[in-house]
C-alpha cells in the first residue's frame, strides 16, 4: 500500500508513495514529488534549514519541472527583454520583482538569506507584506537569470514587477478590508441594541429563559466577527509566537478569544457574564483605526510611487512628417514626437519646434506653469498648457524622472530609521510587560476572591495594547516624506529625517548650487597667436565632453571635427587632442609651480594650453539663484561654510555678497572631503550642498547630502536629498519639516506611553471595564493617526 503521509514541503499527499525523501533538520522527511525535493534539498544544501523552524504555513508546491523551467530563465538576460524594467547604472543593476508562493515571514527571510550567498549581489530587500523583492546587483559577477533561478530553486517564483498588478492586488486587500469592517460593524450594532437594552434595564424585568436567548442571539452574531473580521489578529499572533516573537496582536488576540469563549462558557452553562458587545465592538474600532492608517500611508506613499499613473499610455510619434499613435513606453532616444495642448507629455525630452507654457507641479509642487521653449527639457508626465511641442525623447522611458521618483521613494522606504527600529524593539519589549502585568492582575485579584479576576486581566490586555506605539513612527515618517514630495523635495533615505535635526554645520558649494549654473565668458585674455575665436573653438571641442557646469559657457562657439582622448581629471581640469594638437584647460589655481601662469592670467578663472603652452585664460561670470539670500537668512542660526573650487577673487565676491564670513577658494575635491571630515571629528553633524561630479566625494561624506535636480547624475547618486525644481529656498522648509516629524514622533510617543501609564493602574484596580478598555485603546490609535496627518499640511 502506497504512503500517504503529507509532503514535508508543501503539506500535500505524497501520492507516489514513500519514494522522494530530503533530509531536513537531521530527519528524512517525506517528499510529494521532485520538485518538492529539489527545493528542500537547494535549502538544506545552503545552510538555511531554519526556515523550517520558523515558517508558520506550508510552502508552495514546487514546480514538477524544475529543470525545465530553470532554462527557460536564460531569455531575461537579453537586454531587449531587460529594457522595460531593468535599471543599469555602470556596472551595477536594479530591479524590482513580484513574488509568488510567500506564505509567511519565514519566506521573506529564507530569500534573503538565499540571494546573499550569490557573489555579486550588493544588496537585497524583501517586503513580504506587497510579495516584493527589491535587488541591485553588480552585472559583472551575476546575470538576472541567475537571481531569478536561485529563487526558484527554493521553491518561489520571481517575475519582473509592474505597478498595474501592485495597484491591483492593493485595490483587492482593500476591498477584503471593508468586508471584514462592514460585517463588524454590522454585527456590533445588533449585538450592542441587546446588550444595551439589559444594561439599562429596557426590556423590564427579564426572565432567566429570554436573558439566555438574548445571549445565544449574541453568540451567534458574534461569532462570524470573531472568526472572520479578526481572522487578521490571530494569524499576525501565531506567525509572531511561531518566530518565537510576540507583536501587539499577540494581547489582541488573547483578549478576544478568552472573551469569546468565556461567553460561549456562560451562554452554554447559563452562569456567569457575557461580553460580546465587546468583542464586537473591541474588532470593529481596531479595524477601523488599522484601516484609516493603512489607507492614509498608502496615500502618503502614492504621491510619489503612483505617478506612473500620470503618465500616457500613449503617444504622438512623428514619422516623415506624419502622426503615428504608439505606446509611450517603446519610444526610444532621438524618437521624435508631438504633444498637443492640454495633453500630457509622455516621456522626457528636449523641445525641438514650438512654446509653450507648462505644469509641472506633479514634480516640483509648483503650481506656476513654466514657460518652455527650443532646446528646454521637458519630463514626463507634466502638462503642455498651452502651444504645441516637437519635443525629441531623450531617455528610456525606465530612466523618464517619474521612474526615478518612484524608485527612490522605495528606496527610502526600505530604510528604516534608528528611532522606528528602537520603537519597535520597545514595542516588543512592551507587549511582553502588558502579558506579565494582565497574568499578574488575574493572580491577584483571583487570590483575593474576586470573581471579576478574569475580566479586570482582559480589560488590562486590551486597554495596554501597545497599537499607538507601534503606529506612533511610521506614521509621522511616512506623511512627512509625502509633504515633502508635494514640495519637490525628495529623499532617498526615510532615516534622514531624524539626521536633518542634529544637523549643525552647513557647508555649500558655489558654482552651479548658489548660482544659477548658466556661466558665461566675460572676458578672454589671449596671449597667443591664434584669434580670440579660434580660441573659443579649440576651449568648446574640448568641453562638449564634460558635465561641468562651466563647460556650458562655452557651448555658443563651434567645435572642431577631430577630437579624441578626451580625460577629465576631477577637480582639476579637462583635455583632448584636436587636429593633433595637446589641447588642456586648468582651473586657474590647480596650475603647479613648475608650469606657472604668466601674470597676465592671474585674475582668470580657468586658463587653456595648447601643446603645453599657455595661450589664454577665461575670466567666467555667474549669476546667484534668486531665492539663495532668503534661505540664508532663515538657517543663519546655523553654522555655514562657502567651499569653491573657483579663485578667491570670485569666492570673495559671492562670500561679501551674501554675507558668507566663512568661505574658502580654490578648493580641490579632496580639500573639501578632509575639510569635512575635521568638521565631522570636531563633532559637528554637517550638511553638503553640491551639484557637480566633483562634490559627489564630499556629499558621499555628509552626514547629509543635498543635490539639485539638474544636478550631475554622480552627485545625485551620492545624494541623500534631492531639491527637484532647483530650489534652495525650500531648504529651510526641509529642516522645518524635519523637526515638525521629531516632535510628532515625540508627542505620538509620549500619547502612546502615557496613555497606557495612565490606563493601567485603572485597569488592574478593576475600574476600567472591558467595553472601556475598547474605546479607550481605539480613541488612543486614531490620535495618533490623526496627530501624523497634521505634517501633510
Amino acid at each position: 500500500m502506497k504512503d500517504s503521509s503529507p509532503c514535508y514541503h508543501c503539506g500535500l499527499p505524497a501520492v507516489d508513495g514513500n519514494t522522494y525523501h530530503a533530509l531536513v533538520l537531521g530527519e528524512q522527511r517525506s517528499m510529494c514529488c521532485p520538485g518538492c525535493q529539489a527545493v528542500a534539498e537547494a535549502i538544506v544544501d545552503n545552510g538555511l534549514d531554519d526556515y523550517y523552524r520558523f515558517r508558520t504555513e506550508p510552502s508552495v508546491k514546487a514546480d514538477d519541472n524544475l529543470q525545465d523551467t530553470l532554462a527557460q530563465l536564460s531569455i531575461f538576460d537579453e537586454q531587449s527583454i531587460q529594457q522595460d524594467f531593468v535599471i543599469h547604472q555602470g556596472d551595477i543593476s536594479e530591479i524590482q520583482l513580484s513574488l509568488s508562493g510567500i506564505s509567511c515571514a519565514a519566506c521573506g527571510w529564507l530569500i534573503e538569506k538565499q540571494l546573499s550567498k550569490l557573489a555579486g549581489i550588493k544588496q537585497v530587500s524583501v517586503n513580504v507584506t506587497a510579495n516584493r523583492a527589491l535587488i541591485t546587483w553588480y552585472t559583472s559577477a551575476l546575470s538576472l537569470s541567475q537571481i531569478m533561478a536561485s529563487i526558484e530553486r527554493i521553491g518561489y517564483h520571481a517575475s519582473p514587477f509592474q505597478q498595474e498588478q501592485h495597484e491591483a492586488l492593493f485595490q483587492k486587500d482593500h476591498k477584503t478590508q471593508l468586508k471584514r469592517i462592514g460585517l463588524a460593524g454590522l454585527m456590533t450594532m445588533q449585538v450592542m441594541m441587546l446588550a444595551i437594552g439589559v444594561y439599562f434595564d429596557l426590556f423590564g424585568d427579564l426572565e432567566p429563559q429570554t436573558s439566555s436567548f438574548f445571549n445565544w442571539v449574541s453568540l451567534v452574531l458574534s461569532t462570524p466577527v470573531v472568526f472572520y473580521s479578526g481572522a487578521g489578529f490571530y494569524q499576525s499572533a501565531y506567525k509572531a509566537l511561531k518566530g518565537r516573537t510576540v507583536n501587539m496582536d499577540v494581547p489582541v488576540s488573547i483578549a478576544l478569544l478568552a472573551t469569546y469563549f468565556s461567553g460561549v462558557w456562560a451562554t452554554v452553562f447559563e452562569q456567569g457574564q457575557v461580553y460580546f458587545e465587546s468583542v464586537c465592538m473591541f474588532i470593529f474600532l481596531l479595524l477601523v483605526s488599522r484601516f484609516i492608517e493603512h489607507q492614509a500611508r498608502h496615500k502618503a506613499a502614492q504621491i510619489s510611487a503612483n505617478m506612473l499613473q500620470y503618465i500616457p499610455l500613449t503617444a504622438n510619434l512623428l514619422v516623415n512628417d506624419e502622426l503615428q499613435p504608439t505606446l509611450a513606453r517603446t519610444l526610444q532616444i532621438d524618437d521624435i514626437i508631438l504633444v498637443k495642448a492640454g495633453e500630457t507629455i509622455p516621456i522626457d525630452g528636449m523641445v525641438l519646434r514650438g512654446s509653450a507654457q507648462i505644469d509641472e507641479s506633479l514634480l516640483t509642487g509648483e503650481f506656476y506653469p513654466i514657460d518652455k521653449g527650443v532646446d528646454d527639457l521637458v519630463y514626463g508626465g507634466t502638462i503642455n498648457k498651452s502651444g504645441t511641442l516637437t519635443i525629441k525623447v531623450t531617455s528610456q522611458f525606465k530612466y523618464a524622472l517619474v521612474n526615478q521618483i518612484a524608485r527612490l521613494q522605495e528606496q527610502a522606504m526600505a530604510n528604516k530609521p534608528k528611532i522606528a527600529t528602537m520603537a519597535d524593539q520597545f514595542a516588543q519589549y512592551f507587549v511582553m510587560a502588558v502579558l506579565v502585568f494582565s497574568l499578574g492582575s488575574f493572580v491577584f485579584w483571583w487570590w483575593q476572591g474576586n470573581p471579576d479576576a478574569f475580566w479586570i486581566a482582559i480589560s488590562v490586555l486590551i486597554a495596554t495594547c501597545p497599537c499607538a506605539l507601534g503606529l506612533a513612527t511610521p506614521s509621522a515618517l511616512s506623511f512627512a516624506m509625502a509633504n515633502l514630495n508635494k514640495q519637490g523635495v525628495l529623499l532617498k533615505r526615510s532615516d534622514v529625517l531624524e539626521q536633518l535635526t542634529q544637523v549643525d554645520h552647513i557647508v555649500l558649494d558655489k558654482t552651479g548650487t548658489l548660482t544659477e549654473g548658466k556661466i558665461s565668458i566675460a572676458a578672454i585674455h589671449n596671449i597667443s597667436d591664434y584669434g580670440d575665436e579660434t580660441l573659443l573653438r579649440y576651449a568648446h571641442s574640448v568641453e562638449q565632453f564634460s558635465e561641468h557646469p562651466i563647460a556650458r559657457a562655452f557651448n555658443d562657439n563651434p567645435v572642431f571635427p577631430n577630437v579624441t582622448e578626451f580625460c577629465f581629471t576631477l577637480g582639476e581640469g579637462v583635455s583632448a587632442t584636436v587636429n593633433k594638437k595637446h589641447v588642456a584647460l586648468f582651473a586657474t589655481h590647480r596650475v603647479t609651480s613648475d608650469n606657472a601662469i604668466p601674470k597676465t592670467l592671474n585674475n582668470c578663472s580657468i586658463v587653456m594650453q595648447i601643446d603645453k603652452q599657455f595661450v589664454c585664460g577665461f575670466e567666467l561670470s555667474d549669476t546667484l539663484r534668486p531665492d539663495v539670500s532668503e534661505m540664508l537668512r532663515r538657517l543663519s542660526r546655523k553654522d555655514i561654510t562657502l567651499l569653491s573650487g573657483d579663485n578667491e577673487k570670485n569666492v570673495q565676491q559671492v562670500a561679501d555678497n551674501l554675507g558668507i564670513s566663512n568661505w574658502l577658494a580654490q578648493q580641490s575635491p579632496q580639500q573639501k572631503l578632509g575639510f569635512v571630515q575635521t568638521l565631522q571629528k570636531q563633532y559637528h553633524k554637517v550638511l553638503m550642498i553640491g551639484d557637480g561630479i566633483n562634490d559627489a566625494p564630499v556629499l558621499a561624506q555628509a552626514d547629509v547630502a543635498v543635490t539639485l535636480g539638474a544636478g550631475a547624475d554622480l552627485a545625485k547618486s551620492s545624494a541623500d536629498i534631492i531639491l527637484l525644481k532647483n530650489a534652495l529656498g525650500k531648504l529651510p522648509n526641509l529642516f522645518f519639516v524635519a523637526h515638525r516629524c521629531k516632535q510628532k514622533i515625540r508627542q505620538n510617543m509620549a500619547w502612546a506611553l502615557g496613555y497606557n501609564i495612565l490606563v493601567l493602574p485603572l485597569a488592574v484596580s478593576g475600574i476600567l471595564t472591558p467595553w472601556m478598555a475598547v474605546i479607550g485603546m481605539s480613541l488612543s490609535s486614531l490620535i495618533v493617526v490623526v496627530n501624523s496627518v497634521r505634517l501633510l499640511k
